[in-house]
């Protein structure tokens, strides 16, 4: 029997119906057609599906999609506004920070959530920051350049949230 759920998503409030047994990882790329955050491991450990739930990041395929009922999620989608990439997607654009794409959602998100947190983290905090977030192609090196770009550009950061 599948279950109804109203939360918000990306600003939006959204109605779905979903098994009880569905990932909101899940529920995102099959029911509601939201295939930016994307499917790596499924079991919590790559971060491509990070998603901001109530505030805080959080691997999607852990979550279940009847556990999101009345909470406010943010995905990968919802970072740029109004057609313009936030300054954090502009760094990583700029920096070549991303391959294949696979892990480039769940790194934004991540990066956008320690911004918010600490707008001017250390090289040390930033990959701390991202320690959940695995990437297999670019070596870590040019995603952290990336966030601290837009970290010097903390107003442009702070303004695009």
């Amino acid at each position: 029997m599948k279950t109804h759920v109203t939360t918000t998503i990306n600003g939006e409030s959204v109605e779905f119906l979903c098994e009880p047994r569905q990932s909101l990882l899940e529920v995102l790329r099959d029911e509601l057609s939201l295939t930016g955050c994307k499917e790596g491991c499924n079991n919590g450990n790559c971060g491509a599906c990070t998603v901001m739930l109530d505030g805080l990041p959080v691997d999607s395929c852990l979550v279940l999609g009847v556990e999101v009922e009345a909470a406010e999620i943010e995905t990968v989608e919802g970072i740029a506004q109004e057609g313009k990439l936030h300054p954090l997607q502009q760094c990583f654009l700029e920096g070549a920070a991303l391959q294949c794409g696979i892990c480039t959602p769940g790194f934004l998100v991540a990066a956008k959530a320690l911004l918010e947190r600490n707008p001017n983290p250390t090289e040390e905090e930033i990959r701390f920051g991202l320690a959940g977030n695995l990437c297999r192609c670019t070596g870590y090196d040019k995603i952290v350049r990336a966030v601290q770009a837009a970290a010097l550009d903390a107003d442009s950061v702070s303004s695009a949230r």
